[in-house]
């Protein structure tokens, strides 16, 4: 395969999104969209190939009959979800379980860690990353008795920012914050608290305080990163997280550099700027909002322009 593959994105409504996801160039579906799934090979949304030999095929037919694709890698899913959220009002208060919890609970399903890059807030704004009980029967109490400003832990966020969210870790994003979240390929998520809000029917939304008790990690433990930062040439490496999960970068390119594909495969997003790939001749163009996959045996290739892209892989 000597060409990226461009993905077509899977657009969520929610009732906390908005419509900064169009200043990425997407037409949205709604005034409240919240997701974009940009590389999802999960049941309740597929991202397609829209170029190529291999356009409209979704991710999950890809890791099932070209496993090539991702150097045959093993297992009975494809590992990472890459989504862009804009968080226009607060997200609900949560916790994801690990695989084993989830396995047992949820079908099968994977467990959830994840982590955050802040491509974009609003000044003043805040994440929630952690809570303050020393006990599980602590944790149970504060919660039956409501008393959130104790409980949870509020962390200011600036644009540029990284957090690592193993599972187990409470957290919420908050409102005017746009991110690109990298995570396992699950979508189980307990909903701790919600503030009491209703949706366009009147009703509240369903709370998980049981499972939520039962997964989340006390007393709370801060999975600190510690970034590292390379210049090679014209691009500028960030390397935020490498766990058993995923590995997460930033890439920042201002002029033109050949790189080498080594990977199994490596998952692009460009959250900013534009610029172009070129192998063998060829020259594909990518811009702010674009999503491409380089397979397995991509081997080199020349990023040229001026851009920022999160790359993720395994």
């Amino acid at each position: 395969m000597n060409e990226p593959l461009f993905f077509k994105p899977v657009f969520k409504d929610r009732i906390w999104g908005g419509t900064a996801l169009r200043s990425f160039g997407y037409e949205i579906p709604s005034e409240t969209t919240g997701e974009c799934w940009a590389f999802s090979a999960h049941p309740h949304g597929q991202s397609m190939v829209k170029n190529g030999a291999l356009t409209g095929k979704n991710l999950e037919e890809l890791w099932e009959n070209h496993r090539e694709l991702f150097g045959n890698m093993e297992g009975d899913r494809f590992p990472l979800l890459t989504k862009i959220l804009d968080a226009n009002q607060d997200l609900s208060v949560q916790v994801h379980p690990n695989d084993d919890y989830a396995k047992v609970h949820e079908n099968g399903e994977l467990g959830k860690t994840e982590c955050w890059y802040i491509i974009d807030c609003k000044d003043g704004a805040e994440i929630i990353f952690g809570h303050h009980a020393r006990t599980k029967e602590e944790l149970a109490s504060m919660i039956a008795e409501n008393r959130w400003d104790e409980l949870l832990n509020k962390v200011p966020v600036k644009k540029g920012d990284f957090f690592f969210v193993p599972s187990g870790t409470i957290h919420a994003i908050g409102e005017g914050i746009i991110i690109l979240e990298t995570q396992q390929n699950s979508d189980t998520t307990y909903r701790v608290y919600d503030y009491d809000r209703r949706d366009a029917e009147g009703n509240t939304r369903e709370l998980h305080i049981e499972q939520s008790i039962n997964v989340t990690t006390v007393p709370h433990q801060l999975a600190a990163t510690s970034p590292s930062v390379e210049q090679q040439g014209d691009i500028e490496i960030t390397s935020f997280v490498e766990c058993d999960y995923f590995t997460v970068e930033k890439w920042a390119l201002d002029g033109k550099v050949t790189r080498e594909q080594e990977q199994a495969f490596l998952l692009c997003s460009v959250i900013e700027g534009e610029g172009s790939l070129r192998k063998n001749g060829e020259e594909f163009a990518f811009q702010k909002g674009d999503h491409f996959l380089l397979p397995n045996k991509f081997g080199a290739f020349e990023l040229k322009g001026k851009a920022e892209l999160i790359v993720s892989y395994i």
